[in-house]
């Protein structure tokens, strides 16, 4: 795989209580961060794996039945958030960002996309339609918005299924394939069922030589991982397919067990993140 720079930043948050993530978790709301993937690609730029939370939120929420969302998620969105103050503050150029590698399109993952629709986004072709599908208390309920993905969006869309399969590397095993979706074998796009219609995470290669599977919310915390406690069925049956996440699961704990040089990132786990990024803290 070729190696790419990698960041994991947080962009807003969300609270909820622990136990809507974690089986047997407390009742006590936890901080979730919306965390963002800043890749450095050495010939394509940078990408962005999601985008986190963005003010646009805000607005999409503001109407009913969107206005549900906010309530059932509490949002921390400060100007801090604001595109380019964000940007700044972690020393990243608008102008060099070349793409969006989109995980699935709930509205922590999306909310930033006003500001990038305009470019190439790499993406599941299943979870766009689903965006796209009418209903919009349906919608609601799925955590999909469709006001934060302009439609520009969609014709700069390239879909993860069309991309090459290829093998992964031993070290993301059970995982075995791979869609190459740059066409130089360096970030590779992984289906992780179970969430939501067109989950995806994301396979690469840093330049300090660490495999990295981006989880987006395959897991809400890595102690899912860690222990094998999957959220409530409760919780999954609401927003995908119970069945299918516990299968992806079980993957992610035997890839976690048997593979010690690969890190596992879930978008939301402020633990896992603060581990990658003080790797003495491990």
């Amino acid at each position: 795989m070729i190696r790419v720079g990698f960041r994991w930043l947080a962009r807003g948050l969300c609270r909820h209580p622990e136990a809507a993530t974690l089986s047997g978790g407390r009742f006590n709301p936890v901080d979730f961060p919306a965390l963002v993937g800043v890749i450095e690609h050495p010939t394509r730029g940078l990408l962005l794996f999601d985008t986190g939370y963005d003010p646009a939120f805000v607005e999409a929420t503001a109407p009913f039945p969107e206005r549900f969302y906010r309530w059932a998620t509490p949002v921390e969105v400060g100007a801090e958030h604001a595109w380019h103050t964000w940007l700044a503050a972690h020393g990243i150029n608008d102008s060099d960002i070349t793409a969006t590698i989109i995980s699935h399109f709930h509205g922590d993952h999306v909310a930033g996309m006003r500001h990038l629709a305009e470019r190439p986004i790499y993406c599941a072709r299943a979870g766009l339609t689903e965006l796209r599908a009418p209903g919009r208390f349906k919608r609601v309920r799925q955590g999909l918005l469709p006001a934060l993905v302009p439609q520009a969006a969609d014709a700069n869309a390239r879909f993860f299924e069309e991309a090459p399969a290829v093998a992964l590397p031993s070290g993301f095993a059970p995982f075995s394939e791979g869609r190459d979706i740059l066409g130089d074998g360096s970030l590779l796009a992984v289906e992780l069922p179970g969430h939501c219609v067109g989950h995806w995470g994301l396979a690469l290669r840093t330049t300090q030589d660490q495999l990295i599977l981006l989880a987006a919310d395959a897991v809400w915390l890595g102690k899912s991982i860690h222990e094998r406690r999957p959220p409530p069925r409760l919780t999954t049956a609401l927003l995908g397919n119970t069945r299918c996440y516990r299968a992806t699961l079980a993957k992610l704990c035997a890839a976690a067990e048997h593979n010690t040089e690969l890190t596992i990132l879930p978008s939301h786990c402020a633990e896992s993140a603060q581990r990658f990024r003080e790797p003495h803290a491990r």
